[in-house]
């Protein structure tokens, strides 16, 4: 018996990284996925984005699992889309009970048109999470079992690290403002029995990081970028590291949590 039995979670940003780690780990604790991802490059990033081949892998992994998975490949930043998936995903399963809204983007290098790259960088991180949040609430209400929402923020959403750059100032500021949504919510669908929470992790093994762009600077001591340490000694932690923390969250023994900020950090806010 898995900790999620019976149990359906929707997540976004799915076909790599965090996402993937997400729907295989809640996937091994029981749950079936519903799993969303863009599958496609963003102009205004510095690394390329998730593929369909990605999502693919993703849905194979979940199905190792012996579990049922839903994917689409449709963008956050489009409402009426991500209506769409919460009535497939109810039509399919029947029931929605964990949301995690991770799907998410950065640029770390300087770019030409800041304040595309500013507004497309919010959109995504901040606009999307509510697009998806708010799409799966009425489910989530309707089921009357209660229910987890988990927003990946980041300790930049925290505690924003200096940069003139427009890139890292739009994930600060978008990251930040999910706290904003989560306490908001985190009230409102107490009386349901919903639990709301973000999740701060410092630097994680992704192709967010793990990318020619990032590594550039790494190689070039650049400030920002040195800045991002953490006090254990562990330079990047692995998407199955937060995947393990957010499925206790998810899962009953995080019943009693709601309205929290939890560093997932290594011990990075000891030291910003």
């Amino acid at each position: 018996m898995g900790s999620l039995d019976g149990r359906v979670a929707l997540i976004t940003g799915a076909a790599r990284g965090m996402g993937r780690a997400h729907a295989v780990r809640l996937a091994g604790e029981g749950a079936d996925i519903i799993a969303i991802d863009i599958c496609a490059d963003f102009e205004s990033t510095d690394y390329p984005g998730a593929t369909a081949a990605d999502l693919a892998e993703t849905a194979r992994l979940v199905g190792a699992q012996g579990r049922r998975i839903l994917v689409r490949e449709d963008d956050v930043r489009d409402a009426a889309a991500m209506d769409a998936v919460v009535a497939d995903g109810m039509s399919e399963f029947g029931r929605i009970d964990i949301v995690i809204a991770n799907a998410g983007i950065i640029r770390v290098t300087d770019c030409e048109h800041r304040r595309q790259t500013f507004r497309d960088i919010v959109e995504v991180n901040l606009v999307g999470a509510w697009n998806t949040v708010d799409a799966a609430i009425p489910a989530l209400i309707s089921g009357g079992r209660g229910g987890s929402i988990v927003l990946t923020s980041s300790t930049q959403g925290i505690k924003a690290l200096g940069t003139d750059r427009a890139g890292p100032q739009a994930y600060a500021a978008s990251k930040r403002a999910l706290v904003a949504l989560m306490q908001g919510w985190a009230t409102q669908l107490a009386p349901h029995s919903i639990r709301v929470n973000t999740i701060h992790p410092s630097g994680v093994a992704t192709d967010m990081i793990l990318n020619d762009a990032t590594m550039k600077l790494v190689a070039a001591e650049d400030p920002w970028i040195i800045a991002q340490q953490n006090a254990l000694p562990i330079p990047l932690l692995q998407p199955e590291d937060i995947a393990g923390a957010v499925a206790w969250l998810v899962s009953d023994a995080g019943q009693f949590i709601t309205g929290t900020s939890w560093p997932l950090d290594a011990g990075f806010m000891l030291r910003n």
